[in-house]
């Protein structure tokens, strides 16, 4: 540590979230009355007295942006020390500091409104998405802690395991379509979706068509196995490195008209689809419903 004069001490220790949503980080404008110049930071602040990091990064994302925040872990912890013109009152006269920074990976809801700061005269006067690209590249003018973060910032791995049926009657096969809150929201996929943990994967094919289609599904043989792997922002707003194994298996369903069970969930509508149309402008798919169809024309 550096030795400074003789002056009045005091620290400092701060929470702060890196909050990245696609191709955008969520950044708080310094107010003119501690920066003149444009400066932008991570959203959060000053750990109240008694009060855990986790709690401050929450309530100062809040007060700085209008959004609540999910909380990963601490990426970094950053110390300054340093001698300021002021006081801690900002009165005249050098004090010296020591500034402790804990700065976490967090996340808000993909349907978030736009930020806005709600605190009244604090230390914030904007809220804003920016591109990272022009962060990175310094168009966005910003205090180091930013750069330094993001430098320790990777999207969190993620592996899930789903199973799905592929259902064909004719010339149609059975598709349901992604909602808002889904993975791709508007593509056609297969009925099917996540395999809760100890249920046989056949089992899990049974409950989620019923619940996509309300119709009833036996389950065949398995055809195979499929795979994707990308990054993203998952339905709930986190960034993913994200890796699905999907076993997919023959099936058929009662008679009916399919129908979407599930309120409010990854599953916005259910058809048969005609095979000739499947990838077409109006039926988009995910790669899963394309490698299915050649498993089975292989059976």
């Amino acid at each position: 540590m550096p030795e400074f004069p003789q002056l009045p001490r005091r620290q400092r220790v701060a929470a702060y979230a890196v909050i990245v949503r696609g191709e955008e980080i969520l950044l708080a404008r310094i107010a003119p009355t501690i920066s003149p110049s444009e400066q932008w930071t991570l959203p959060g602040g000053g750990i109240d007295f008694g009060e855990h990091p986790d709690a401050a990064v929450v309530r100062e994302v809040h007060e700085e942006t209008g959004l609540d925040c999910e909380l990963g872990r601490p990426i970094w912890i950053g110390s300054a020390h340093r001698v300021l013109d002021t006081g801690a009152n900002g009165e005249l006269g050098a004090s010296e500091l020591h500034s402790v920074r804990i700065v976490y990976d967090a996340w808000v809801p993909a349907d978030a409104p736009e930020p806005r700061v709600v605190e009244v005269d604090g230390s914030t006067v904007d809220a804003r998405w920016h591109p990272l690209a022009d962060v990175l590249s310094g168009a966005v003018p910003t205090v180091p802690m930013v750069g330094l973060a993001l430098a320790r910032h990777t999207p969190v791995t993620r592996q899930r395991l789903a199973a799905y049926a592929l259902v064909v009657r004719g010339d149609a096969v059975l598709l349901t379509r992604n909602s808002a809150r889904g993975p791709h929201p508007g593509a056609w996929t297969l009925p099917g979706g996540g395999v809760d943990h100890g249920e046989p994967p056949a089992s899990a094919v049974v409950r989620e068509v019923q619940e996509e289609t309300g119709l009833a599904a036996t389950v065949g043989e398995l055809l195979g196995v499929h795979d994707e792997h990308f990054t993203g922002t998952a339905p709930h707003g986190r960034e993913e490195d994200f890796h699905g194994v999907h076993l997919v298996f023959a099936g058929t369903v009662a008679d009916g008209e399919p129908e979407v069970q599930e309120r409010d969930g990854t599953t916005e509508a259910v058809a048969w689809v005609p095979v000739l149309d499947v990838g077409s402008d109006g039926f988009p798919v995910s790669a899963v419903v394309t490698a299915a169809l050649r498993m089975g024309s292989g059976r």
